[in-house]
C-alpha cells in the first residue's frame, strides 16, 4: 500500500489509508489468486467516504481476478 505525503500530509491521515485498504483486502483475499499487488493512493479518503471506497476497492480486484482467470485460460 503506498500512500504518498501529495495524497495526505499529516502520518496519521496516511496510515488511516493503509490500514482501510488492508483490511479490505484481507476481507477479499479469499476470493482471489496469489500474486504480488500494489496498490497505489490517488486522492485522499476520510470517513465518510468509506463505503464508495470499499466498492471501488471490490470492483477493481473483481476485474483483476476477471482478467488473470482470462489469462490463465489461455
Amino acid at each position: 500500500m503506498v500512500v504518498a505525503k501529495k495524497v495526505a500530509k499529516r502520518s496519521v491521515d496516511r496510515n488511516y489509508m493503509r490500514r482501510v485498504l488492508r483490511e479490505f483486502f484481507r476481507e477479499q483475499q479469499s476470493k482471489i489468486k496469489s500474486f504480488d499487488l500494489v496498490v497505489r493512493v490517488q486522492k485522499p479518503f476520510t470517513h465518510n467516504d468509506f463505503a464508495a471506497i470499499k466498492q471501488e476497492f471490490s470492483e477493481l480486484l473483481f476485474r483483476l481476478k476477471r482478467t488473470t482467470d482470462k489469462d490463465r485460460q489461455v
